[in-house]
């Protein structure tokens, strides 16, 4: 079955088959080709109990299993979509921004100290993304969502990249993240540069910057 493949930079088309199917955010369904059928579900491949557990880490959006035989079109608010392929490894994004994904990937919720200790417990209140993200594992696609689009960054061992906590979209791979502090007197009598804190991200793998500070 082929793959997801980009119809414009905010829509994105997904082919649907036995064995194939997906989930999507709910009411991002565009159009369809086929016997394409859409169905609310709790889960979204996570299980009941993990499911209760993303609703109580705040990482709960309303999902779709999109089943049958056909291709389907997705696009959320005229935001951007990123297309991301997995070969075994796992994805740290926030769930809202979660557009579309292959039910055979496998779906969790981590806790933001795991990657950072206190630094990222930290990084999650000052970004707003709380305490809690959401990870997808395993092989196969997914869509993300971004505004003005993402790019991708390479972090290398001894090659930290930094980037700022509301640009930060999503990551994967061997990274650890920590929240690094510019805040000076400049800043705290307002001639600083803005940029109070910044996110390092260190280790090896990819990180996605969107062209905005703007969350979903």
């Amino acid at each position: 079955m082929p793959g997801y493949s980009a119809i414009n930079k905010k829509m994105v088309q997904v082919p649907v088959g036995p064995g194939g199917e997906v989930y999507s955010r709910r009411g991002s369904m565009l159009a369809y080709v086929g016997d394409v059928h859409f169905a609310p579900t709790a889960t979204a491949g996570a299980g009941m109990g993990g499911a209760i557990g993303r609703a109580m880490a705040g990482e709960h959006v309303s999902m779709m299993q999109v089943s049958g035989q056909g291709s389907a079109m997705f696009g959320h608010a005229g935001l951007h979509v990123e297309i991301i392929d997995l070969g075994g490894d796992t994805l740290y994004v926030e769930a809202d921004r979660l557009l579309v994904h292959d039910a055979s990937l496998q779906t969790g919720t981590m806790f933001m100290g795991e990657q950072g200790g206190l630094s990222g417990v930290i990084r999650g209140q000052v970004t707003g993304q709380g305490l809690f993200t959401t990870t997808l594992g395993g092989h196969g696609s997914c869509a993300i969502l971004s505004h003005g689009g993402v790019i991708e960054m390479q972090v290398q061992q001894g090659r930290p990249v930094f980037v700022d906590p509301q640009a930060y979209v999503a990551h994967r791979g061997q990274i650890q993240n920590k929240l690094k502090s510019a805040v000076g007197l400049r800043d705290m009598i307002g001639r600083g540069s803005g940029e109070a804190f910044q996110l390092e991200l260190s280790g090896y793998g990819v990180v996605y910057v969107q062209a905005s500070e703007r969350k979903i």
